[in-house]
């Protein structure tokens, strides 16, 4: 019988409403928003900041005048507004752009760049890691960024569970940190640590996050405008609306160029590109290839298709349990035998989903991290792949016992019949497609896959309740956080509690591995452990990949002039390491303005210096500097992220 398990996180919906168009001037939009961090000031307590226009007049040009904004349409559900529980594409691509991190990654190489911390420096033994915080940066409210809110940040992490859900990988391995000036963050390791400069946790102000009495049940959803310190402030959330965030006029690297960043919700995809044909958005990411080939031809819309970072994926259930081992849900026990999901994969033909589904704008491979990133990239040699091949299958289910039943339909020692349900995302219309395609080949090999599409597969995951779940996750230049979710201390220690796991794997070789590549410094031995991690992952056939679809990305060219991708060129917009899109983003009619503004955020930033492990030269002001070509980047989530 199933157990039902809620989780302690709600889900929440987002969504956004589109402002009119128009242009603000610089100066008027920053008199503004002086005047609303005043008002906001009194008016505004508890988790709520100053910092964001109110609706005090100012003067009678600027109240006249209409922001500028630019509008995304969105489908993906908000898990929370909370960095410290939100683990969606939607919600950590938001968390990106309200709070900066420690550092960041250049829009053109992916390589580390300075951030909140613009130096640093390790010891020889690589123990201890000492991050000197740039002095302009400020938090919505006025207050300034300083080290004590890193310090309290990574330390609230450390000793409170509830707040290390979506990213206390990061910190599992720290000793302790301390904040030894204003200016100066002291991080002391157990052992080497190779994600130091790709800790892609958002820096939170302790004045403002002290308050909260348990983490695990905040969504930071309730009180606006969020103080934050990264270049966008978010100002309202209606679930199932919209989400809206206004330009930070303060933030430190330059103000953005569009006044608002609109966030809408639809959740079909072909309301989204009538949206878009319309004017009604401006920005539409994941379109279909038929979508994505029907736009090239639109008048004042421009098409863009990246080679992708993120993979596509089912999740096989191979019996949901907590790490003592106690079993939950109600998933079909015949996916727990290697050998029945070994036949399963044997029936899936990658090129033929790329080739069909998805109109032959994608790469189909097995490895677990896209091509894209060719360092950590693995993928199996002829010998190694557990190819498209009916009759293996059928051979391997025959030796194991499943015979056919009078329908066809294979029947295990247990008297079931080898019949999964298979939960789709039904906003993905290449998923769907693929999954029907994978049921017809299951049947050749007698067996049943049930195409079942849904709003969302989160509750299911979290209550074991599937067999066969589609998934997909963003990969960042740094592998580390999408590789820590398949570890055993991914999986709940409790009915309901939180947990990271996205498939119940647990594979204790696979937990070794990925301590050793956790504190592998060289970059080629790094990459070798990483790539046996891929096979273990390959091997188990519990997390099946697919491959890697581009990412079809359109925007309306008559609203947008320019933005920056990543890479640059020829990268995505949407779900950056950063936040180089939306904050480089020109309106039209304001190109002339932008010229003679702020740089794209790229290689000329000052970067972090390391005399032990880690070897670059500093310097502070405005700089030229050699950046570390490690591979000190990261995430999904990645961690981004979930789904």
């Amino acid at each position: 019988m199933a157990t039902s398990v809620p989780r302690v996180r709600t889900h929440r919906t987002q969504h956004p409403e589109r402002a009119s168009g128009g242009h603000r001037t610089r100066r008027g939009r920053a008199a503004r928003f002086a005047a609303g961090i005043a008002a906001a000031g009194l008016a505004v307590s508890g988790l709520a900041a100053a910092g964001l226009p109110a609706n005090a007049a100012t003067d009678d040009a600027t109240d006249d005048a209409e922001p500028t904004s630019l509008t995304i349409a969105v489908s993906q559900e908000v898990d929370s507004l909370s960095p410290f529980i939100a683990v969606r594409l939607l919600t950590t691509n938001i968390g990106r752009w309200m709070y900066d991190f420690l550092t960041n990654y250049d829009p053109k190489t992916g390589e580390t760049i300075p951030a909140l911390a613009e130096s640093w420096e390790t010891s020889e033994d690589g123990l201890t890691w000492t991050y000197n915080l740039r002095e302009d940066a400020t938090w919505t409210d006025g207050e300034p960024v300083t080290a004590d809110d890193v310090a309290w940040t990574f330390n609230t992490m450390m000793t409170d569970p509830a707040a290390a859900e979506a990213n206390g990988n990061f910190v599992e391995n720290f000793a302790s940190v301390t904040a030894t000036d204003e200016q100066t963050v002291e991080i002391v390791l157990n052992e080497p640590q190779v994600t130091m400069l790709a800790l892609d946790v958002p820096i939170l102000p302790e004045h403002i996050w002290s308050q909260v009495d348990d983490f695990g049940a905040f969504n930071n959803d309730t009180e606006f405008p969020i103080v934050g310190s990264g270049p966008f402030i978010l100002t309202a959330y209606e679930p199932n609306v919209s989400v809206t965030l206004e330009a930070n006029p303060d933030y430190w690297r330059g103000e953005p160029k569009f006044d608002q960043l609109i966030l809408r919700y639809i959740d079909d995809p072909d309301a989204q590109v009538e949206a878009l044909r319309s004017g009604e958005v401006d920005f539409v990411f994941n379109l279909t290839p038929a979508q994505y080939q029907s736009l090239q031809s639109e008048e004042n819309i421009t098409v863009s298709a990246a080679k992708g970072k993120r993979f596509q994926a089912i999740t096989l259930n191979p019996g949901a349990r907590l790490q003592d081992g106690t079993p939950f849900g109600d998933g079909h026990p015949a996916l727990q035998d290697p050998v029945v999901r070994e036949a399963l994969v044997h029936t899936i033909d990658r090129d033929a989903i790329y080739e069909v589904a998805y109109g032959g704008l994608g790469e189909a491979n097995g490895g677990y991290i896209p091509s894209r990133y060719d360092t950590f990239h693995w993928e199996p040699s002829e010998d190694e792949q557990t190819a498209f091949d009916i009759d293996e299958a059928n051979r391997l289910l025959d030796e194991a016992g499943y015979a056919p039943g009078g329908d066809g339909i294979r029947v295990g020692p247990d008297g079931r019949p080898l019949s999964f349900r298979f939960n789709v995302h039904g906003d993905n219309p290449q998923y769907i497609q693929a999954a029907e395609m994978m049921a017809e080949w299951a049947r050749e090999a007698g067996m049943e896959l049930r195409v079942e599409p849904v709003s969302e597969v989160g509750s299911l995951l979290d209550e074991g309740t599937y067999d066969i779940l589609t998934t997909g996750w963003n990969v960042n230049p740094d592998p580390n956080y999408v590789l820590s979710i398949n570890l055993c201390s991914g999986l709940p220690t409790e009915l309901g509690g939180p947990y990271l796991s996205d498939a119940y794997y647990c594979n204790d070789a696979y937990d070794q591995l990925y301590a050793e590549q956790l504190s592998e410094l060289d970059v080629d031995a790094r990459a070798e452990i990483v790539k046996e991690m891929q096979q273990t992952l390959y091997d188990d056939n519990v997390f099946v990949v697919w491959g890697y679809a581009d990412a079809l990305e359109a925007y309306r060219s008559d609203v947008i002039a320019s933005m920056t991708p990543q890479p640059d060129p020829g990268g995505n917009y949407y779900g950056q390491d950063g936040y180089w899109s939306w904050w480089s983003a020109v309106p039209v009619g304001e190109e002339d303005d932008a010229a003679g503004g702020s740089d794209d955020g790229g290689s000329d930033d000052d970067g972090g210096s390391n005399t032990g492990l880690i070897i670059g030269i500093v310097a502070a002001a405005v700089v030229v500097l050699l950046l570390v070509v490690l591979l000190l980047r990261r995430r999904t989530t990645t961690a981004d992220d979930r789904e």
